[in-house]
């Protein structure tokens, strides 16, 4: 990787995200990230930013000041991949739906459509010209991109020595990952963690009283789970915690008293909570719930998968990242003329993502475009698009903000 910068390899004067979109689009990474993946080491290594492909198809650019350790080391981070199906390139005239309404005054405003176009090659696009111009006096840079986001995050997680194996490759202090937040700069999100409610009896012939009745205890397993946050106080940024019963299934016959029945649930979490500590609570309060005459026992198991569940992160609000990308965004939002009120908000996401690796490091989530408008799902949708003005947006916003970090 670089170990500098200069007008040469450095400045990137000649890079436009909106034409990198453009082409990114284009390019299908929902089965794959090859294709996409060769395109931006291209692009880096045509402007000297000695790109390597790491720790399960990753790719990192780094760049230094004359003052590495005088300064925070920033990261970088979005994903390459996409989720199924690929949707075309299109780039044309918002419509009335994409503007807001027929009575916006983004009338003749551009739109670039297809998949990938906000989730995430729109941001990738801004944070890309934000290291191209980059120029540290002070602390470093890097550029961190992952292949699998919206899968296991295997990626990430070799990247940051989450698994088996691995080491911290990043080691960073501050972290800007970049998502479709309509220019707003997210502070928290919460976790999601996937379990198994297990429930174990004694099959026996329904025609008799006896056996142990494992889907009759799902009622006092259902009522722990409906229960579960009863006292759990809201956290500051994301508020409640929440849990939901999602699949449910047991029995083999239907004259037997069934032996076993499972429950699958889906977890949001907030801070501080961890998968682990979820599961054991969540074992203990069903255990609790079940009546003693049942003789059914209880247990639960997180669902298995390859790299550590997405867990709830949180920076502070006032913290000097938050503060850096929320003004840049302020400014690029007004330089833009964008409509009041859109871009430079500071607020929760709403979704899980990578950014919960790095915590608890300093961490913003932000990028052009939306995950879902007044009309409907935007991102991971069929209608997925971002505005042109908001990639122009965020790159200045981007550049502004690692110019302010490391200056």
């Amino acid at each position: 990787m670089s170990a500098g910068s200069d007008a040469d390899s450095g400045r990137g004067s000649d890079f436009d995200p909106v034409s990198f979109l453009e082409d990114a689009v284009r390019i299908p990474s929902h089965e794959s990230v090859d294709g996409v993946r060769e395109f931006v080491v291209e692009t880096l290594d045509r402007r000297g930013a000695d790109p390597a492909v790491v720790a399960d198809g990753c790719v990192l650019a780094e760049k230094r000041s004359p003052a590495p350790e005088a300064g925070p080391h920033l990261v970088l981070n979005t994903h390459l991949d996409t989720v199924t199906p690929h949707v075309p390139f299109e780039r044309g005239e918002a419509t009335a739906d994409e503007r807001g309404g027929p009575e916006s005054d983004a009338a003749g405003e551009a739109v670039i459509r297809g998949r990938g176009s906000c989730d995430a090659k729109g941001p990738l696009a801004a944070l890309l010209a934000g290291f191209f111009v980059a120029d540290p006096d002070r602390g470093r840079i890097t550029l961190a991109l992952t292949p699998d986001e919206e899968a296991l995050s295997l990626g990430a997680a070799a990247l940051t020595g989450r698994l088996p194996g691995t080491n911290d490759r990043l080691d960073g202090d501050l972290f800007v990952v970049g998502e479709p937040t309509g220019l707003d700069v997210c502070t928290a999100a919460k976790g999601r963690f996937q379990a198994t409610v297990e429930l174990s009896g004694t099959a026996a012939h329904a025609a008799e009283f006896a056996g142990a009745n494992a889907v009759a205890a799902a009622e006092d397993a259902l009522a722990a789970i409906r229960t579960f946050d009863a006292a759990a106080a809201d956290h500051p940024q994301l508020g409640a915690p929440k849990l939901t019963p999602t699949v449910i299934g047991g029995g083999a016959a239907t004259n037997q008293v069934p032996a076993d029945c499972e429950i699958t649930v889906d977890r949001r979490s907030v801070p501080p909570e961890t998968a682990e500590a979820f599961r054991e609570s969540l074992a203990d309060a069903v255990r609790e719930s079940l009546a003693p005459d049942r003789g059914v026992d209880a247990a639960v198991a997180l669902t298995d998968r390859e790299s550590p569940f997405l867990e709830a992160f949180a920076t502070e609000p006032d913290h000097e990242l938050v503060r850096a990308v929320a003004d840049a965004a302020r400014d690029a939002t007004d330089a833009a003329a964008l409509p009041t009120g859109r871009g430079g908000d500071v607020r929760p996401f709403g979704a899980a993502t990578e950014a919960s690796y790095f915590a608890p490091a300093p961490t913003v989530v932000f990028g052009p475009g939306d995950l879902a408008d007044e009309s409907g799902a935007v991102a991971h949708a069929e209608r997925e698009y971002v505005r042109v003005r908001e990639v122009e947006a965020a790159a200045a916003t981007v550049e502004c903000a690692v110019a302010a970090l490391l200056e």
